[in-house]
């Protein structure tokens, strides 16, 4: 699957979508939607249009917003999945207090995948360390989605404060696992792109 993020949706428009029908895979397109539910359905709309497989939005928009994003994208019929972003990876417990989230990242995480769950979303975003925890409150049914993955020896080098390797992140419980910069920062993007894919299959618990 092809990861089109902000930077990359600012610089070159939705056009960045169409890198799936030229390649063939499906597009992750990770915008993390927070606005007005109106906005947010619309926003879905369009993404659907586009041939996205995924879009992410953030669960702290609210029941209403996660409501009508899961019931529009099913409306559309594309194939769109609407994502949950539960806690960032750059947080910790010290930045939740800071925007009067009180207690760890893990119990917030659980608190917003379950409110989103309730409202018919399916797949989250969480950081490697929460996954087993939603893997075990939300059973096989849901898809966990891992950024903050990490090389061995390279976590905490940036400003992910949650972060794994692949193997860990798929062995947590990922479905997928999100990898952006020490690809596109690499030497040689490709061969680091295969050194990540190769570690999160030897697991053997699906795609990465």
């Amino acid at each position: 699957m092809l990861k089109v993020g902000l930077e990359l949706f600012i610089d070159a428009g939705p056009g960045a979508v169409r890198l799936g029908e030229e390649t063939g895979l499906p597009v992750f397109l990770d915008l993390k939607l927070h606005d007005i539910p109106e906005t947010v359905e619309r926003a879905v709309a369009r993404a659907s249009a586009l041939g996205a497989r995924m879009v992410t939005v953030h669960a702290g928009g609210g029941r209403s917003m996660l409501r009508r994003a899961v019931e529009r994208a099913r409306r559309d019929g594309a194939g769109l999945e609407v994502v949950a972003v539960t806690v960032l990876t750059s947080l910790d417990a010290g930045d939740l207090h800071d925007v009067g989230v009180d207690g760890d990242v893990a119990p917030q995480v659980e608190r917003l995948a379950r409110m989103a769950w309730a409202e018919g979303v399916r797949a989250f975003v969480c950081s490697p360390y929460e996954a087993a925890r939603l893997r075990e409150v939300l059973g096989s049914d849901a898809t966990l989605v891992t950024p903050g993955v990490r090389a061995a020896g390279d976590q905490g080098k940036d400003d992910q404060k949650r972060a794994m390797t692949a193997g860990e992140a798929v062995k947590a419980g990922a479905r997928w696992i999100v990898v952006g910069r020490p690809i596109r920062d690499a030497a040689d993007p490709l061969a680091a792109a295969q050194a990540f894919t190769r570690e999160a299959n030897a697991v053997g618990q699906g795609p990465a």
